[in-house]
């Protein structure tokens, strides 16, 4: 997570009774292995004295600053938003370094193009088979399958 981030500041009451978010959130960006994927980004923790609610700030490595109210969003919240923009900051810098224009604008006509290189089989269905009873475990699984031929597939792997 802190791979994308160049900068995160923590700021809360003691006493506040609604800091859980943002002493979860501490206590994953303090993870040996957040620190390790990003060494440079700074913490920074203000405790308060006032009844200022708590806040999480984080600075992306582009510069752009988003804040969180940690009274109403639970630290995985937070940290899966971080995840979800680092992957999108991942794919613009993917695009920049190889020429590309950013955004990808694909034009309203080629959207609505049939693609003849495609081939369409079958149907999609969905299939839940619950409590799979391996060696004494219960499993379930939920797949979308795709055609006979995976239906007959996962029947012969999964239904012995």
């Amino acid at each position: 997570m802190l791979k994308f981030l160049s900068k995160v500041r923590i700021e809360f009451n003691a006493l506040d009774p609604r800091i859980a978010s943002c002493m979860e959130f501490l206590a994953q960006c303090n993870a040996r292995k957040a620190k390790e994927s990003n060494p440079s980004c700074q913490v920074q923790v203000k405790r308060r004295t006032d009844d200022f609610p708590p806040r999480i700030t984080v600075t992306f490595v582009n510069g752009v600053e988003e804040t969180f109210d940690a009274t109403s969003t639970p630290a995985q919240k937070i940290r899966n938003l971080i995840l979800e923009k680092g992957q999108f900051l991942e794919t613009e810098q993917m695009f920049r370094e190889s020429g590309e224009k950013w955004p990808v604008v694909i034009p309203e006509e080629e959207l609505r193009q049939s693609f003849p290189g495609i081939k369409v089989i079958g149907y999609l269905f969905s299939c839940s088979i619950l409590f799979l009873k391996r060696s004494w475990k219960m499993v379930v699984v939920d797949m979308i399958l795709m055609d006979n031929v995976v239906s007959t597939w996962c029947a012969k792997n999964f239904l012995r």
